[in-house]
This record gives C-alpha cells, structure tokens and sequence, in this order.
C-alpha cells in the first residue's frame, strides 16, 4: 500500500547530530540559552539533516485549494466562488500569503485537489479530485479512496519540490467547519472547545455552524482510531493532502512549517499516522482560532510567534522561514569565545 510505504520512510531525528549542536551552542559567545528558540530550532534542524551546520535559504510554500460541500449549510462568511478567485490569486501575489511569500523571495505552488470550479490559469497545478466534497452534514465529505488519493497528491507534490524547507496552507471556504469536525473526533472533544468563527461569521451562523459539526459527527460515525476515515467522513480534499505534505516532507528529511489551524488539524492527523513525524514539523503563529492550541498540545508543540493572526493561506510560514534562517545564522557564524 503506498501509505505504508511512505509512512516506513519517516524515520526518527538524528540524535547524534543534535547533541553536537547542543555541544555547539553552550561554546557560543553568550551565557546558555539566552538565544531561546532559536537554539531550539539549530538543533531541531542538525536531528533532520543529521548536520550541525544547515541552511534553510530556498523556501517554498505548498497551498492546497479545494471547496467543502457544507457550505451549503450557511456555515460561511463567504461565497464558495471565493475559494475560486483566492485559488488565482495567490499565483499572483495578490493574497496575503503569496504577498509574503514575494516579499521574503519564497517560492509558492498552488495546487487544486478540489475546487468546484474548471480553473484556466496555468500557474495553478490541477490534481483536481472532484468538484468539491459531499456536504458532511448529510453524508461523508468522500470515499475512502479519493482520501489516500489526495493525501498521496499532497506527498508527491512535496517531493517533486526542491526546497531546505516547506511550508503547508491551504485555500477553500468551509474549511475551518470540516477542520474542527476532524479535530473533535481525533480529540474526542466537545465541538464547542474546538470550533471557532474562521472566517468572521455572524452570532447566529457561528450557533449553525457548532450544530452542522454535531450533524455531521452524529450522521457519520468516523472511527477516531482510523485518521483516513475521519478524513474521509468530516474532512476535506485540502485537508486530506496537506496531510499528505507534511508525511512527505518528513519521510524526504526536510522540515515543514505549520501555518494556522486547519495546517495545524492536518500535522495533528500526519502525526496520528506516524508520531516520529512531528520531529519535522516547526510551528508559526498561534491562530486565533480556538481549537488551535489543542491541536498543538495533542503534538506536544508551541507556536513561535503570537500576531493575532488568523488569515490561513500559509501566510504564518513565510515569517517562520524568517526565524528558522535566522536560527540557523545563530549556529553557523556566531563565534566561541576562543574564536572571537
């Protein structure tokens, strides 16, 4: 089974290799740990590589777009076309994310595994699945197999990318609804300690969408020991393959930036599939979002930075890339004091 396969090429960090960047970092002209994260993040980086000295220059942003049929329950601040005309957009630098991703020189591959709609822009990578997934308040989001389609899409798009590093977003109205719908099952949560407003919705759509989740959890009965068949029953076609990203960045040895909430419920279901694979996953911002942090302490995780954010798209990873290359100048031409 291809999953099997990819999920037997993650293997543990290189202890080896971390423990000379401790070693290196206690040398370095200043008292132990006054750097923070930042050492953190050196030796984090030496397990992946099995290097002490890395370097995290050519960084690439992976967004996944795809349209959640559940939409259809008014659970959305936006129209569905929106995911449409946002998916164009970050080609274009014309989003949030795609504007940082510009602006720091990263690279950006947009990717469509289900968007409802035929996108003419040839920038945007078609591994279209369907036209969007079934509304999960009366039926499962999809098949089983479309699920380990599009979380094996999300791995080969990975892995076809040259990169130091990876970042993982996504793009698709009703998103957070499916997102939170995968994280209460994972959890076994209450719905109310996971679901928050994602995009801006009224007191009165916030209130339909906690009840749509409920509907969909009742209706569907996803096994939560099973990750495809959550993703399957409640998840989504973007969800599905960032989850795919994140294993197939671990199982290459690179490391991959968490954005917001839902590319923090797909690292979670990454992680449920093969713990050794958090090892590569670095987080960005803290998400507004209210799940968030559960998502994080089921992975024994903290974010890097706290903005107030809650855009989604990516746009924590470009600033993340940021701080990892800064951790790795730290390492790399800070002297000892006997160098200095």
């Amino acid at each position: 089974m291809e999953l099997q396969k990819l999920l037997s090429k993650i293997k543990p960090l290189d202890d080896a290799a971390m423990v000379k960047a401790r070693q290196r970092q206690t040398e370095l002209a200043k008292p132990p740990g006054s750097l923070g994260r930042l050492e953190d993040l050196s030796v984090q980086l030496a397990g992946i590589s099995g290097n002490v000295h890395n370097s995290v220059k050519r960084q690439h942003l992976l967004v996944f777009a795809a349209d959640n049929g559940v939409v259809e329950e008014g659970v959305s601040s936006a129209p569905q076309s929106v995911t449409l005309s946002q998916t164009v957009n970050l080609t274009r630098a014309k989003t949030g994310a795609s504007t940082l991703c510009k602006h720091f020189g990263c690279g950006i591959t947009v990717c469509d595994v289900g968007v409802n709609a035929d996108i003419r822009e040839p920038k945007v990578l078609n591994r279209k699945i369907a036209y969007g997934t079934g509304n999960i308040a009366k039926g499962p989001a999809m098949t089983r197999d479309q699920a380990l389609t599009a979380l094996m899409t999300g791995a080969e798009l990975a892995r076809s990318i040259d990169a130091d590093v990876y970042g993982i977003g996504e793009m698709g109205i009703g998103n957070t609804t499916t997102s939170s719908a995968v994280l209460a099952v994972l959890l076994d949560a209450d719905v109310e300690a996971v679901t928050g407003r994602g995009g801006g919705i009224t007191d009165a759509s916030f209130l339909k969408k906690k009840n749509v989740i409920r509907q969909a959890i009742g209706i569907n009965n996803p096994d939560k020991t099973d990750v495809i068949d959550v993703i399957a029953k409640v998840g989504g076609f973007d969800l599905a393959a960032m989850c795919g990203a994140f294993l197939g960045c671990a199982a290459m040895r690179k490391p991959v930036v968490i954005d917001g909430f839902i590319s923090a419920v797909a690292a979670l279901c990454a992680y449920r599939l093969c713990p050794e694979a958090v090892g590569y996953f670095v987080p960005s911002h803290a998400s507004y979002e209210i799940g968030y942090q559960l998502a994080m302490d089921a992975m024994g995780l903290e974010p890097l930075f706290l903005l107030g954010m809650r855009l989604g798209e990516g746009s924590g990873c470009p600033l993340a890339f940021q701080i990892l290359d800064a951790a790795c100048a730290i390492i790399n031409s800070m002297a000892t004091f006997d160098e200095a």
